[in-house]
């Protein structure tokens, strides 16, 4: 499953794709990986594997 992130004017701002194992990743325009979610333990961490919250927030890492 892979979701696109548009801007009101329809420009891609980003992805999040669910990964073989249920994980989501969150990916920008460009590309570069934002963060990953698991739905498991309900943490959202960013491209270091720094927690940065509790429920999916890919979409806020990706906008930000």
């Amino acid at each position: 499953m892979e979701q696109v992130l548009r801007d009101r004017a329809g420009r891609m701002l980003g992805k999040v794709k669910q990964l073989g194992n249920g994980k989501f990743e969150g990916r920008d325009a460009t590309g570069r990986l934002r963060g990953t979610y698991d739905p498991k333990d309900d943490k959202t961490r960013d491209h270091t594997g720094r927690i940065v919250g509790s429920g999916n927030q890919l979409a806020t890492l990706i906008l930000s």
